[in-house]
């Protein structure tokens, strides 16, 4: 007997699973059925291209069987089995990423129920037997290997892995129901699960039991199978033969998630090139979208054989969230990861499958469009960045914030509002950070704010200023960054603003030879209405241009050199430069420098010296 510890998480989730209520019992069937059907689709494709399996006699099946009297329920499949390793690696831990994120979002929940969509949101969906077993036993041999094993465990701590005698390759999931679960052991039951969760998995599901007949005074049990599902793939049926309900069900039971898709994307294309495809977007983003170990959501098919469901290039990674089917009539059976990398066939495929996807989301309804911003839009400037060949489409489904309109705003909406406005230069205007808030106060939005300029506010600053700076144009508008540039103005403005940089020359030279190093420069800007102060990067600078490109390569950023800009305008510049006050003019300068690095989210150089100057200068004042 080989007794084993759960890995905590697991164990913190079985304690859940067994004390806690749940809403929606049922769905251990299903997932218990789904993973048979992964069994198959692995043995499927060994049976058609591994000579020690090819001469052998092999069916496809599952097996639903209820036994009354025992009180169990069991699950069987001829698949691929798994041995020891693999049922340490797949019971007795959970790899996935999202686990703790399951049980921290668990213990938010007041009511101590167990929320079927996080379940499968998080993908744990097989320690849900736990709800209506007491006991579990998994008997499984893996195809071609002698040895079988059980694995053995009441949900508790622990469990067993032991050897055991099984003749077949497959698995057995043995469930020992608790007596509030009783209502499994009718067929009737059994069959409607299985019709609402299972009819379009692709292999034949049957339901095992025996039925008492009467006849006369004497009882006579006769065995049944009957068949539960139709055992179509539904990718490779007619779109119009299928009910939205019927896509609905085969999502969540491919894919192990409680909620409905937000969308779906079903594609027969027949000609030079045949293939089918079915693509679901989830209503909310999986939980280790962000993780570099995500799991992959698109399997791959030939002929309706299942080949893959590891490969993460068969859409492009922005598009992660894709949960899908892509099922090639041209590619050989037999063919390599290498050789699927490089495949023309699935190349085009691909292109042709991001078209459909991003032509599909760009013409949702305004409600749902919403939903998927709100969750994806990340991803789609991660797709901006990436993909070249579809940019101008993701572009067009991209979504910013505005400075003149509440909500989200598209790039299309942002030209219609400003193209009318008199000598309007063809520029879409935006302010990079990573306070809304502060974006929202900078003192560089002031004067477009006077000129009734739009400005994006694009408060995502980790991917924002990696993907803004290589948008270019759109729609031959030109994105320009309102911290690089001086802001659009008239002529005769040009001319005021030459007249007050002679004006305070000596102004800006004192307060350069105060702040030395510091900044780049001191200048008088017309960029400022209200505040006296700015700060702006050094545009000139050659590192300002290459400064996202060498983050996206995961060097540390360079510093660029601020410069500082004052508003001439302004009551306190107009007083600081007549003063004759070196003290005063000392303290001004770098209160005028550190306030305006805090208005753009920057920290002061010296804190302590930062508070002493404002204690120092309100003591004047008063």
């Amino acid at each position: 007997m080989a007794k084993y510890e759960y890995q905590t998480e697991v164990g913190q989730l079985l304690k859940l699973m067994t004390h806690s209520l749940y809403s929606n019992k049922e769905i251990f069937l299903r997932e218990l059925i789904s993973n048979a059907s992964d069994a198959l689709d692995k043995f499927n494709y060994l049976h058609l291209t591994d000579e020690r399996f090819k001469k052998e006699d092999w069916k496809p099946q599952i097996t639903v069987k209820i036994d009354k009297q025992d009180n169990s329920l069991s699950v069987i499949d001829n698949g691929i089995g798994m041995n020891k390793e693999d049922l340490i690696n797949n019971l007795g831990t959970i790899a996935k990423s999202g686990t703790k994120a399951f049980l921290e979002e668990l213990e938010k929940n007041k009511d101590g129920k167990i929320d079927s969509n996080l379940i499968g949101q998080f993908g744990v969906g097989f320690y849900s037997v736990f709800m209506v077993s007491d006991r579990v036993e998994v008997a499984t041999k893996k195809a071609g290997e002698d040895k079988a094993y059980k694995f053995v465990s009441d949900g508790s701590g622990s469990f067993e892995v032991n050897e055991i005698i099984k003749e077949e390759h497959g698995t057995v999931v043995y469930i020992k129901l608790k007596e509030d679960a009783q209502e499994f052991l009718d067929e009737n039951r059994i069959k409607e699960i299985i019709k609402k969760y299972s009819n379009h998995i692709p292999y034949q599901i049957y339901v095992v039991y025996d039925e008492v007949i009467k006849e006369g005074d004497e009882e006579k049990i006769e065995h049944k199978k009957e068949l539960a599902n139709e055992a179509t793939a539904l990718w490779t049926l007619p779109k119009g033969e299928i009910k939205d309900e019927e896509y609905i069900e085969f999502y969540k039971t491919t894919w192990g998630d409680f909620e409905e898709p937000l969308t779906w994307v079903h594609t027969i294309a027949e000609g030079s090139l045949e293939y089918k495809t079915l693509f679901y977007i989830p209503k909310h983003a999986p939980a280790d979208i962000y993780r570099a170990d995500f799991q992959p959501g698109v399997k791959l098919y030939i002929k309706r054989v299942f080949i893959t469901d590891k490969e993460k290039e068969l859409l492009p990674l922005y598009l992660r969230f894709v949960r899908g089917i892509i099922d090639s009539e041209d590619l050989p059976l037999n063919v390599s990861r290498e050789i699927l990398q490089e495949n023309r066939i699935l190349a085009n495929i691909k292109q042709a499958s991001v078209k459909k996807i991003l032509n599909h989301i760009k013409k949702l309804d305004s409600e749902k469009f919403d939903i998927f911003i709100k969750e994806y839009n990340r991803l789609i400037k991660e797709g901006i960045f990436t993909d070249y060949t579809n940019k101008e489409i993701l572009l067009d489904i991209v979504r910013y914030k505005s400075s003149v309109v509440e909500g989200l705003t598209s790039l299309n909406d942002y030209i219609e509002r400003e193209k009318d406005k008199e000598n309007r230069a063809k520029e879409i205007y935006y302010i990079i950070g990573e306070d809304e808030n502060i974006l929202r106060k900078s003192p560089l939005l002031e004067s477009y704010k006077k000129s009734n300029l739009e400005v994006l506010i694009m408060d995502d600053k980790e991917i924002d200023e990696v993907v803004a700076p290589t948008i270019g144009e759109y729609k031959e508008w030109k994105l320009v960054d309102i911290t690089m540039v001086e802001p659009p103005v008239s002529e005769e403005d040009k001319k005021e603003l030459e007249s007050l940089a002679k004006e305070y020359e000596s102004l800006t030279k004192r307060l350069k030879d105060i702040l030395g190093e510091s900044v780049k420069e001191v200048k008088v800007t017309n960029r400022l209405v209200e505040s006296p102060s700015c700060v702006v990067p050094d545009s000139s600078d050659p590192m300002a241009s290459m400064a996202h490109i060498l983050k996206q390569m995961g060097q540390e950023e360079p510093k660029i050199p601020l410069i500082l800009e004052l508003n001439a305008k302004h009551p306190l510049v107009k007083k600081l430069s007549t003063t004759s006050d070196e003290k005063l003019l000392e303290d001004s300068a770098w209160l005028l420098f550190d306030s305006a690095k805090m208005a753009e989210g920057l920290e002061p150089e010296n804190k302590a010296e930062f508070a002493n100057r404002v204690a120092h200068l309100l003591e004047k004042a008063l």
